[in-house]
């Protein structure tokens, strides 16, 4: 038994459409379906997530939605053309988008969750629709009636336990079964939304509920590749790598998976593999607990921007018992999460998401540090980018940190801070942005060329 996922792009347009119905055709182990909702179709157009987006904040602002809905519905009603689905799954999509202008953002915490998840549903029941115009047994499936019980915490659900049980109910089903991705229900019924990516939890939690086999996550790339095209020329295919691997890259900057999304699946020990509706034929990457392979220590090169870091020097700090917990209750006081936290004998330093502070709480957050801390330095450094090289494999290696740095020196790079944990899956090197292209390069060319 297979779970397979769509993403977007795979679902934009009733060619790309026609190419999941042949797919799911090819295999009849691919029993469950996980739907995203429709992506754009060309580098110019919009994705349905984003025009209902509009509508959120048009309905917030009291503007007339009803442009929008017209042209939401005119993408389902698209994809459906060349298949002969029901016209009342159609009139049904459209009365779903028609029931938004009921909706008050001011007096309802799922207002916006409520819209958003609509993208996927709406898709989830027409390719149904299409599947079952295509001769298969195939039926929508609500998440509520599959049982993914989440958080009641709006955009931002988390998985209830409950779940697992109630998914695996549903394991020795006959029909295809369509869910749609990226939302499931509280205990009290309301509809609530994963964070970014939630198609992909959605598909791994399925996964795990039913104990797949595999999990199949389509999309429109031939797998995952060791570096970032844009930055290298025809970047090495990675075949295989582990959850470990993977969600240091995901991490780091590589989008083809939630860095969250693959945990459902991980704890249950089923396999994902990454395919290319576009290409099914390829093997893509698959990710596993365990990989055997381990000749080459390196899997890849990431990286991302939008950091900043927080430098503090303090003489004999190692001797001040809680020094490090004074600091993290500022960040606590202040609502801050940090990323990594290399520190020295006298002094730390703070690597956090940029986009978390503005100037004014910024001021705020570095006054309070120098009140309560008294450090005999005390500096904030913007516009960094963390480039990390990923690898189970860096362990049985002598010489991988020396080799790294040696590249960027060769670039005259210059660090900022480097940080490897213990288990040695991955060292991350913090630099100015302007810098991460070619960071990338000199580090990619080092271990693959």
């Amino acid at each position: 038994m297979k779970v397979a996922k769509f993403g977007g792009s795979s679902l934009a347009s009733a060619e790309q459409v026609q190419k999941v119905v042949d797919i799911i055709q090819a295999d009849p182990q691919r029993r469950f379906v996980v739907v995203s909702a429709p992506g754009k179709r060309h580098a110019d157009d919009t994705k349905v997530t984003d025009l209902l987006l509009a509508t959120c904040e048009g309905l917030a602002a009291s503007k007339d939605v009803r442009p929008l809905l017209t042209e939401i519905y005119a993408r389902y009603a698209a994809i459906a053309a060349p298949f002969q689905v029901a016209p009342e799954l159609l009139a049904e999509i459209q009365s779903a988008l028609q029931q938004f202008l009921t909706l008050s953002p001011n007096d309802d915490p799922h207002f916006h969750d409520k819209i958003l998840a609509s993208g996927e549903d709406n898709n989830a029941r027409l390719i149904a629709g299409i599947l079952q115009a295509s001769g298969l047994a195939a039926r929508y499936l609500n998440p509520e009636e599959l049982g993914i019980l989440v958080t009641d915490e709006p955009q931002n659900a988390r998985i209830l336990p409950a779940s697992y049980t109630k998914i695996n109910a549903w394991a020795e089903t006959e029909e295809i079964l369509v869910i749609p991705g990226f939302f499931g229900y509280t205990e009290d019924g309301e509809i609530c939304t994963f964070s970014r990516g939630g198609s992909d939890i959605s598909g791994a939690l399925v996964a795990a509920g039913v104990n797949a086999t595999l999990y199949e996550n389509f999309t429109d790339v031939d797998g995952i590749f060791s570096a970032h095209p844009g930055y290298v020329h025809h970047p090495e295919p990675i075949k295989e790598l582990t959850y470990r691997e993977m969600r240091e890259l995901s991490y780091a900057g590589f989008t083809v998976l939630h860095d969250e999304a693959l945990m459902p699946s991980y704890r249950a020990k089923i396999p994902v593999v990454i395919k290319n509706t576009n290409n099914p034929t390829h093997p893509g990457t698959m990710i596993t607990n365990q990989r055997n392979n381990l000749t080459q220590p390196v899997v890849g090169v990431a990286s991302d921007e939008g950091f900043c870091m927080i430098y503090i020097r303090k003489y004999l700090m190692n001797r001040e018992v809680g020094f490090t917990l004074r600091v993290l209750e500022i960040f606590k006081e202040f609502d801050l999460n940090y990323e990594h936290m290399p520190s020295g004998i006298d002094d730390i330093s703070i690597i956090m998401r940029a986009n978390q502070l503005n100037p004014v709480l910024e001021e705020e957050l570095l006054r309070k540090i120098a009140y309560e801390i008294d450090p005999d330095e005390l500096r904030m450094t913007h516009d960094l980018s963390m480039v990390v090289v990923v690898g189970e494999g860096m362990r049985q290696r002598v010489g991988i940190t020396a080799d790294s740095t040696a590249a960027l020196a060769r670039k005259n790079i210059n660090l900022e801070m480097i940080n490897q944990g213990s288990s040695e899956v991955s060292i991350m090197f913090g630099i100015h942005k302007e810098q991460e292209k070619a960071a990338v390069r000199t580090l990619y060319y080092t271990f693959f060329d």
